[in-house]
């Protein structure tokens, strides 16, 4: 019992050196003030990506559009059906058609043959659908093209509460939104270093953004673009912290064993 009373005052000292201070952590914005003026919102136009799913809609000033139109639009689907939405925006969505962009960045449209969309943005592509129907169709009056994404989605993974794929709500989403979507950075994430892994061109690139900046409304990874995949590492501080809880769960351990073959002795004395 006298070594137990030995180990003892060592055992608390290590337990409180091993929870000494911890590394503070930046906080969203630090030092941001806006209270003077007001700064111009830039939304860049998302460009088309392999894989997109895009619904389009031909639409015209024909007296006979079921007719007309109907040639240049897929089927509608039931209003009955419905998929399950991906990510932590819960809810259904509706099954509609569309058309999915290859891995050579095209689609086949009807009646107006292969079309190459990689790298267009939604309004381009409309313009770009328009020009061909009037090449090749008189019967369609003043035509108007409407595109949509259908299947935009970022993963976000990490020191976050609920990693995993997220679906826009619209077709806009800024890294803040995605976080807060991803249930918020927890305790140990590192705000000043988030990574962001993004497809441009065919070619991947990383970027790194500070939440803590009051920059960070002018990082061109502000706004996400479909597919990003964020990352948000782990502090040193929890590494740390595993370390010294593996460490305290050996003393436990030893501090039993000793007191149990204390026991045992002293039984048998």
């Amino acid at each position: 019992m006298k070594l137990i009373r030995s180990l003892l005052p060592l055992l608390v000292s290590f337990y409180f050196i091993s929870c000494g201070t911890q590394q503070k952590m930046p906080a969203y914005l630090q030092n941001y003030s806006d209270t003077s003026g007001k700064q111009a919102v830039k939304v860049p136009d998302l460009l088309i990506q392999k894989n997109d799913m895009l619904s389009i809609q031909v639409y015209s000033a024909s007296t006979k559009p079921e007719i007309s139109d109907a040639l240049y639009n897929l089927p509608v689907a039931s209003p009955s059906t419905s998929l399950p939405q991906q990510g932590g925006t819960g809810g259904t969505v509706s099954a509609s058609p569309g058309y999915l962009v290859d891995n050579a960045g095209n689609i086949e449209y009807p009646r107006v043959g292969l079309l190459h969309v990689e790298g267009l943005t939604k309004n381009e592509l409309a313009d770009l659908i328009k020009k061909k129907i009037n090449e090749k169709d008189s019967v369609l009056t003043n035509p108007s093209v409407i595109v949509r994404f259908q299947n935009l989605k970022i993963t976000v993974l990490g020191e976050v509460k609920r990693p995993g794929m997220i679906s826009f709500p619209g077709e806009r989403m800024t890294i803040l939104e995605a976080l807060g979507l991803a249930g918020d950075v927890d305790l140990y994430g590192m705000k000043d270093k988030v990574k962001v892994i993004r497809e441009v061109n065919g070619q991947r690139e990383t970027g790194t953004i500070d939440l803590s900046d009051k920059k960070l409304f002018d990082s061109p990874y502000y706004n996400l673009v479909q597919n990003d995949v964020v990352l948000v590492e782990p502090a040193k501080s929890k590494a740390k912290k595993a370390d010294q809880d593996v460490a305290l769960r050996q003393a436990g351990f030893i501090v039993s064993v000793i007191t149990a073959i204390a026991v045992v002795i002293r039984v048998f004395q």
